[in-house]
């Protein structure tokens, strides 16, 4: 791999998410690249699924072009991704990564075919989770609001998009990191499942009143019904009195998984210091704002902003380094974030 190479695929990590660029710098060293090169495509295949100046329809078979390019490498089909969508973008970051996709390929390319196989694996899964989004889901600002069907759907779909992630992580690590050979694979793979989808479904609740407005329903329709509530209905953020039972089972679900992604972090060898703070990290910031999410006024509000403050970010961030060597003290630091 060329090392100018990976500084432009660095730098723009640093650019595209700078929540995940935090955890990818304290990654081990050996991990770095791959990991920061399976996220960059798969923010690369999200940004083609949200590029909403193109049709849902042009959309999928944009998508359906870049998954081929796992199995054979088109110089046409980069061609054609690129002229199809790099001037549609209003974020410089994104152009520029969409820009970049001949050089993403060029570093996979280069990787192990191990890692090839895992990052394959991962977005193949991943852009399962988007054609379910623009497949499910109407066009955006037309007016209408969609939701899933059943709980199952919604588990599906949160698996798609997150839990994948926590089967790769698992596989990637397992792979470069001989202290983890005493690992049940199976297990933690199942607890990372648990843990991808803890931390898609505080997403799902903290952008509740954004997805509406783009006519995406994430709370079940059958337990809309249950409840004399359609999900057009949901735009009124009155609305907010009749759905907050289907909330709190919902709260508590994420809350479950999350407990599962503790039984996850907490199984890494305390010697795997930035492994333990990896995984920590985005636990701990996504109980945090899930007790953010629990106490807003009202989560149907498009007004409503939900996030943790720049400060509380850092507080985490040093507490959690602080106490990484105790199972004891990072869970109780976990309960303290909670606070359900």
């Amino acid at each position: 791999m060329q090392p100018s190479s990976l500084d432009r695929l660095n730098d723009l990590l640093k650019r595209v998410s700078r929540s995940f660029y935090l955890t990818l710098r304290i990654l081990p060293q050996s991990l770095r690249t791959p990991i920061g090169l399976a996220y960059l495509f798969a923010r690369a295949a999200d940004t083609i699924a949200d590029t909403a100046v193109i049709s849902p329809t042009e959309r999928l078979t944009l998508l359906e072009q870049f998954r081929a390019l796992f199995e054979y490498c088109d110089a046409a089909i980069l061609r054609l991704l690129h002229g199809r969508l790099v001037g549609s973008q209003c974020i410089s970051a994104e152009r520029e990564l969409l820009s970049s996709l001949q050089e993403c390929f060029v570093v996979f390319h280069a990787c192990t075919q191990g890692d090839q196989t895992r990052i394959r694996r991962l977005l193949l899964t991943l852009t399962q989770g988007m054609v379910m989004d623009l497949t499910t889901f109407p066009p955006e600002h037309d007016g209408r609001v969609v939701a899933l069907k059943t709980r199952q759907d919604l588990d599906q779909y949160t698996y798609y998009v997150a839990g994948c992630v926590g089967e790769f992580w698992t596989e990637m690590y397992v792979a470069y990191r001989p202290s983890l050979e005493d690992w049940d694979v199976e297990i933690m793979k199942q607890w990372g499942v648990r843990f991808g989808k803890g931390l898609q479904m505080t997403n799902i609740l903290r952008d509740l009143a954004q997805d509406l407005r783009l006519g995406r329903c994430y709370l079940p329709l059958e337990e809309l019904t249950a409840y004399g509530l359609s999900p057009a209905q949901l735009l009124e953020p009155a609305a907010i009195t009749h759905v907050r039972p289907i909330l709190q089972e919902l709260l508590g679900l994420t809350l479950d998984h999350y407990r599962w992604g503790w039984s996850y972090t907490l199984a890494i060898p305390r010697r795997e210091v930035l492994m333990r703070l990896a995984c920590a990290w985005p636990l701990l910031i996504g109980l945090r704002t899930l007790h953010l999410v629990a106490r807003a006024d009202n989560l149907l509000d498009p007004s409503v902003t939900v996030k943790i403050s720049r400060a509380a970010l850092y507080r985490i961030l040093i507490s959690s380094s602080l106490l990484v060597f105790s199972n004891r003290g990072l869970q109780q630091y976990a309960n303290h974030l909670a606070r359900l």
